[in-house]
């Protein structure tokens, strides 16, 4: 995200994921190595290109007009190694990468945290942005050839979600999202488990612009509130080509009971609702017992009811990245994948 002294500070931002490896001396789970291997004790170094992104859809309004708000988030260049158990990233938005400035800027925490434990799929959610824009050029803008921007808009999200990957031996996410293993046979694996999300969308102002308050039922709610929770099952996919190249696919629904409470100046509805999310995770590109280019996409999306239509709002986050990974094998006793 951008902030004010962007162009001053040299800001370097660290993300430290443990990952969920069993250390050390501990019994690993066994795996099927005709299916994919483990470079657990290689160092395992990578450069990437990533970019996250946050948006907040309100129900269509009249005419199937539409109402998006949209994170400006940088681009950033990255370097990282993992190693065992630990994981580094040091990433940067330089401003060569990142040149429109029209949008307006977007601050604040967005912690978006994949794990893949060998038995698990983990998702954890820290999302706090502020300053929001609507796309295209001069939509409720008063300035046709600008953007609709709210510096005051911030989306809270905090959530977790947690899948077993009951084909551990022959199925591996981490060959395809994080570079420290080589899927070399195509495989699959059913998903199951469940998520807990609550989050909120506020403004300073109703979050409808003025110019649009006619076209849309959520005309003067200044604040949404929501809580879900429940199950979801699912499957996930990589095909495997020549032994080297590949495409995963991964996709989970659920199904939660939410509660949503949206305030006015006058007042605030509650309504209790089931609605879905979904997680998804896509990747594809070249692996080796040294070399993974490829690029990889994760993420999930929140659907929540309002009073005021007969659609939901709907919530997507998620982050890009484009990697090349080099393995380099830094241990001196024979070791077992």
């Amino acid at each position: 995200m951008r902030s004010r002294n962007q162009q001053h500070v040299f800001a370097i931002l660290f993300m430290l994921s443990a990952g969920f490896i069993p250390a050390h001396g501990q019994q690993q789970p066994s795996i099927d190595t005709s299916y994919y291997v483990s470079y657990r004790h290689q160092l395992t170094t990578r450069i990437y290109l990533s970019q996250k992104y946050v948006h907040l859809n309100f129900p269509d309004g009249a005419n199937g007009a539409e109402l998006e708000y949209k994170a400006n988030t940088k681009l950033n260049l990255g370097a990282g190694f993992t190693w065992r158990a630990l994981s580094v990233n040091i990433f940067y938005g330089f401003s060569a990468l990142n040149t429109d400035q029209e949008k307006g800027a977007t601050k604040g925490l967005d912690l978006q945290l994949n794990l893949y434990p060998r038995k698990w799929a983990i998702n954890l959610n820290a999302i706090f942005p502020k300053g929001y824009h609507l796309e295209p050029k001069g939509y409720a803008s008063s300035d046709p050839g600008g953007y609709y921007y709210r510096p005051d808009i911030k989306l809270n999200q905090l959530s977790l979600s947690a899948y077993r990957v009951p084909n551990k031996a022959r199925f591996s996410y981490r060959a395809a999202l994080l570079q420290t293993e080589w899927q070399k046979r195509s495989a699959g694996s059913f998903l199951f488990g469940g998520n807990a999300y609550t989050g909120s969308a506020k403004g300073d102002s109703a979050l409808v612009p003025k110019v649009l308050q006619g076209s849309f039922p959520e005309a003067g709610i200044e604040q949404i509130r929501f809580t879900g929770f429940g199950p979801g099952a699912g499957y996930a996919y990589t095909l495997v080509m020549g032994g080297h190249f590949f495409i995963t696919g991964s996709l989970i629904a659920n199904l939660n009971l939410c509660f949503t409470e949206e305030k006015t100046a006058s007042g605030s509805v509650k309504k209790t609702d089931i609605s879905p999310t979904t997680n998804y995770k896509a990747a594809a590109g070249y692996n080796s017992s040294k070399w993974n280019v490829s690029a990889n996409w994760t993420g999930n999306g929140i659907w929540f009811a309002g009073s005021a239509a007969k659609k939901d709002y709907f919530w997507p986050v998620g982050h890009y990245r484009v990697v090349i990974a080099r393995r380099f094998d830094v241990s001196k006793k024979p070791h077992q994948h």
